[in-house]
């Protein structure tokens, strides 16, 4: 879907949520048995979720070499997404404050921000950073720890790339079980902290404990009426989600975004031309580096706002879509959350890729990756 079809059913909900002011005309099947504890996965998990796509090359007519025509992956900055999807110069986000929910923390995401706006002359971000429960310790030797700073990348990153001159507050559970993503919503919701609430994680619906389904679908709606857009991923393993012990993948529709008080975000691979950036296709993201998440949700029936659309009994997942593919990814800075990976330069930035194998720059190493920016 274009950007600009999405941007005309999501602007009206910078003062009313989108899916607010249609009736729900769904109802909830909690699922039998323990009320276990979950934990929820960011959309960013696979280890092919970013990709190294060389260093910055200023002095040539590509900054990446991942720009390059016949470059594999391919990748675009802010300003080509911009332009592929029609974002009109004007529609900056001023006035208004994204939220975005994330897990255990990145210590280096304002210097990664500061890199990335200052590599693509963005102006600079109004970051807030939220720890409801007590700021986090940082493990760099924890690979889930280190995902989530990934995660927190891409999504403060794109965000600020998208609305340059929005507000954002970025809200760090202490971990990513899902009492501590319940309570960080609990505080978003709360504290009114802003008009949008962007999600990037998700668990299989039958991992969910009934009373976290309840009390998630209590605060959307909670949400809706402070005229709040909320927007979850849906995931980067087409129809399925990992099991509940993360052993295996299990056909699901992903929590929260299947709840129909979200909308639910899928991905597409775009094609555009650089380096303007001028748009060519888009087709729905399925290739080695993941595929769009989707499905039919067994926990929420169709609402009345899919009839006529959905033909499964079941609601529907996602409602809209958004360039995600690795390839024809947003270029996002990320520094693995080590201080000592942030670019001294922001002229000479994306040396190390991801894990510290292959080449490095002298003058810098932070990780310059190609990313899905949509999920």
């Amino acid at each position: 879907m274009r950007f600009r079809h999405v941007m005309t059913a999501l602007t009206r909900a910078w003062i009313a949520s989108a899916l607010a002011i249609v009736p729900l005309g769904a109802s909830i099947t909690l699922p039998a048995g323990a009320d276990v504890t979950g934990h929820v996965t960011p959309e960013i998990g696979s280890p092919l979720a970013y990709r190294y796509v060389g260093r910055d090359h200023s002095h040539f007519a590509y900054q990446f070499t991942c720009q390059e025509p016949g470059a594999s992956p391919n990748c675009y900055t802010p300003r080509e997404l911009a332009t592929a999807y029609d974002i009109p110069r004007n529609l900056s986000g001023a006035g208004q404050t994204i939220v975005l929910v994330d897990a255990f923390g990145n210590p280096t995401i304002t210097q990664d921000l500061g890199v990335e706006d200052g590599t693509f002359k963005l102006p600079g971000a109004h970051l807030s950073i939220v720890y409801p429960n007590g700021k986090p310790a940082f493990n760099p030797a924890d690979a889930d720890e280190v995902s989530w700073s990934g995660e927190i990348s891409l999504d403060v990153e794109s965000a600020h790339a998208v609305a340059p001159a929005a507000k954002i507050d970025l809200v760090i559970a202490k971990d990513d079980q899902d009492p501590a993503m319940l309570n960080a919503l609990r505080y978003v919701v709360a504290h009114h902290l802003g008009s949008v609430l962007s999600m990037s994680y998700g668990e299989a619906e039958s991992c969910a404990a009934a009373s976290v389904v309840k009390a998630e679908h209590t605060l959307f709606a909670q949400a809706a009426g402070q005229g709040m857009t909320v927007l979850a991923a849906s995931g980067d393993n087409g129809a399925a989600q990992p099991s509940c012990d993360g052993a295996t993948y299990i056909r699901s529709a992903s929590l929260p975004a299947a709840d129909p008080l979200v909308t639910g975000v899928g991905a597409t691979s775009l094609t555009a031309k650089p380096p303007a950036g001028t748009y060519k296709s888009e087709t729905a993201w399925n290739n080695s580096y993941g595929s769009s998440g989707g499905g039919y949700s067994r926990l929420y029936k169709r609402p009345s706002y899919q009839n006529g659309f959905v033909p499964a009994a079941g609601r529907g997942v996602p409602d809209i879509s958004y360039s995600g593919d690795v390839n024809n990814g947003l270029l996002i800075a990320w520094s693995q959350g080590v201080a000592a990976n942030v670019a001294t330069s922001t002229s000479s930035a994306g040396a190390a890729p991801p894990r510290r194998s292959g080449p490095r720059s002298s003058r810098s190493r932070t990780n310059w990756g190609a990313v899905g920016s949509a999920s």
